[in-house]
């Protein structure tokens, strides 16, 4: 797959902009600040109709406008795709494709296959258990709608239930048990599609981190789920007096957690920052990997925000090693050091093209 242009208008700090891309490696240089993050987030934004830094869509819209559109035209295995998104405050935003507004935007999800690395992936290690949910949910549901039906679905019975253990009397037998139910059906759906994609995600992961690392330390994941005591249904129902007076629900999928290990141990109280920020990108390109064989069956693009701070040269070097092969399709790279740019450049054959950003203008 290959985005071959692309238009903002009052995007974050964005004004206006018309971009066509290398078909290979496109870099945005500039200083922190001038709006180079900006221009992969709106990528962001056509591929999964949501900000990879800010879940509130109104709040993109460029200060003191009344609207913005992020358009582009993609190339999707020879095949012309046309999509748009724009949105006014306070209304809902609008996503087309090929100038025809979806219905569900669920039905947008995994036709523009992405990754994005960036320095707020260190939330997925130093965040909460809901940073590392959403580094599973994020690329099942690129390759599975139903996941994301059942994600909904499962929400949505969740947030009944914790409404009724939250509410001063006390709630009908059926009506909870009911949504009991509802949690169960879907949360087992998603319990068993995140343990099969974690069993296979795990060592591509440690490829990719032993090949950055030059074998120097050892990497695992550990899934770990309430489905894994047995009948999720029964684990649920088991403490419903105990959920009763916390007001809100302690078992199901929306407790999952994601074990992340570095030589056998919790990575979060044993890593470096560059071992962090290794294990954060090997995660990326195995990502991208496991989409690339079991998406839509198009080269992901990879979008990669400033991801060379705290990493040694060594590492370095074989990051560009890997991006630069034949296995990886079109790339987005910013940078502050024009340097690191310049390696990558070095293996492209010419097939780059480098964009300035100063102050949301972009040359």
């Amino acid at each position: 797959m290959i985005l071959k242009r692309l238009n903002i208008l009052n995007y974050r700090n964005i004004i206006d902009a018309d971009l066509e891309f290398s078909p290979k490696i496109n870099c945005f240089v500039g200083h922190n600040g001038e709006g180079k993050t900006n221009v992969l987030d709106a990528i962001h934004f056509l591929s999964i109709t949501k900000s990879a830094t800010n879940s509130i869509d109104s709040m993109n819209i460029r200060h003191g406008e009344e609207m913005m559109m992020v358009q582009g035209c993609y190339d999707v295995n020879g095949v012309e795709e046309d999509i748009s998104i724009g949105m006014k405050p306070h209304q809902k935003k609008h996503v087309k494709r090929n100038k025809k507004e979806y219905k569900r935007l669920t039905e947008h999800i995994g036709l523009l296959p992405l990754i994005i690395a960036s320095p707020n992936d260190s939330a997925i290690i130093n965040g909460g258990s809901e940073e590392r949910r959403r580094l599973m949910d994020i690329v099942i549901s690129q390759y599975d709608p139903q996941y994301m039906e059942d994600l909904a679905f499962y929400n949505k019975a969740l947030q009944q239930r914790n409404a009724l253990l939250k509410a001063e009397m006390e709630p009908e037998e059926e009506t909870i048990a009911l949504f009991e139910e509802m949690m169960a059906e879907h949360g087992e759906r998603i319990y068993m599609k995140r343990k099969t994609f974690i069993e296979e995600f795990i060592p591509v992961f440690q490829n990719f981190y032993e090949r950055i690392s030059q074998g120097n330390e050892s990497v695992s994941l550990n899934y770990v789920s309430h489905c894994q005591r047995g009948c999720l249904l029964d684990v649920i129902q088991r403490d419903r007096a105990k959920d009763r007076i916390m007001g809100y629900s302690l078992h199901g999928i929306h407790k999952d957690e994601l074990g992340m290990l570095l030589d056998g141990y919790p990575i979060k109280k044993e890593g470096s920052q560059g071992q962090n920020k290794t294990y954060m990108i090997a995660l990326k390109l195995a990502q991208f990997d496991f989409l690339k064989r079991t998406g839509s069956k198009t080269t992901p693009l990879l979008l990669l925000d400033d991801i060379f701070d705290k990493l040694d040269a060594r590492r370095v070097e074989q990051i560009v090693n890997i991006v630069s092969s034949d296995a990886f399709g079109q790339i987005f790279i910013t940078d502050t050091n024009r340097e690191n740019l310049d390696k990558i450049l070095e293996r492209t054959q010419g097939y780059y093209k480098i964009f300035t950003v100063k102050g949301g203008c972009i040359q």
